[in-house]
């Protein structure tokens, strides 16, 4: 029988937890994509992170439960909303809510789960509610602002570095820092360390997200869970990209920007081609160079946090190292 890690043994107490939530019964068809979604094998990384960083500091970690659940809650939300607005039909390997049922439950049933995420907030302790929501209302505006810039990014010829690594940070890192800073704050740590476990989650997760862009041209087909190349056939304004149209220059430029506006191709040959320029450029070397900057950082933050309990703070650790080096 193999040892369950400590991250294991939390993700499946959380399990239990959601499983035995009611949102709500009548109308079905608004609660039922709730429990559906939630239902879809999700990592379930940001609530993990808020019990292990609660777990750093006090040992009670299952009181926390539902205030873990609300931030899993409210991602999967904005997953919902997300998948009606990309007209994603997947998610997951299972048809998107909007799929399955239509666009107008995936909106409502969306409003609802972000409805449940404050009842679930509401088992915060008195003299940290006010805290607690006025997180995560910055948060989740911060979570749509991010949305926006990167519809809006679909529509503009360039994109400069600075405003895209802030639109990764908007749409994915912040509720990676916000979930570190729950379980802080919910733990009663110091005001130092809850800012540095914020900073911490920031960081890994603007570099998870480059990670992202990286491996969605250069990861390996047979661990990839996607189509490799499907930002390049798709035109999406990705680090990668928007370092390769700032350096390319002549004949490779003119050739970069002639894949960009050609409207219909041969997906192979695009994704060949625009990654060789991609080659010949070093845009791999220079994404991992910035994504290892925002990593070094993360973890340079961690060593100068003062814990109370080493188990829960190496398990945070270890799982922000399967976070940089994953494959898929």
């Amino acid at each position: 029988m193999t040892h369950k890690t400590l991250s294991q043994e939390l993700l499946s107490k959380l399990e239990q937890y959601l499983s035995e939530i009611n949102f709500g019964e009548s109308p079905k068809e608004l609660y039922e994509p709730l429990t559906y979604i939630l239902s879809l094998s999700g990592k379930r990384i940001r609530p993990i992170l808020s019990l292990l960083s609660y777990g750093m500091y006090q040992k009670d970690v299952e009181s926390i439960m539902p205030q873990a659940a609300a931030i899993e809650v409210f991602h999967n939300f904005t997953l919902m909303h997300d998948d009606i607005m990309d007209e994603a039909p997947i998610r997951r390997g299972k048809p998107t809510v909007h799929e399955k049922w239509n666009a107008n439950t995936g909106i409502l049933s969306g409003d609802v789960m972000l409805v449940r995420a404050y009842d679930l907030l509401l088992h915060t302790p008195a003299d940290k509610l006010h805290t607690v929501i006025k997180d995560f209302n910055r948060t989740a505006a911060e979570v749509c602002e991010g949305q926006q810039f990167d519809m809006n990014f679909e529509s503009l010829s360039s994109v400069k570095e600075s405003d895209y690594i802030n639109m990764i940070r908007l749409k994915t890192a912040v509720l990676l820092g916000f979930a570190l800073q729950l379980g802080a704050t919910l733990a009663g740590a110091s005001k130092a360390d809850i800012d540095k476990l914020y900073d911490f989650g920031v960081n890994i997760g603007v570099g998870f997200q480059l990670k992202d862009d990286l491996l969605d041209v250069f990861a390996d087909q047979s661990k990839f869970g996607k189509q490799v190349g499907g930002d390049i056939i798709s035109n999406k304004k990705t680090f990668l990209l928007i370092k390769a149209l700032e350096l390319a220059k002549g004949e490779e430029a003119t050739k970069l920007k002639s894949w960009i506006t050609k409207e219909s191709f041969d997906k192979e040959e695009k994704v060949a081609s625009v990654t060789g320029i991609y080659n010949s450029l070093g845009i791999k070397e220079l994404t991992e160079a910035k994504m290892n900057g925002y990593f070094e950082l993360a973890f340079e933050g961690l060593a100068s946090i003062s814990f109370q309990n080493k188990e829960f703070y190496q398990e945070l650790k270890a799982l922000a190292e399967m976070l940089v080096h994953r494959e898929k």
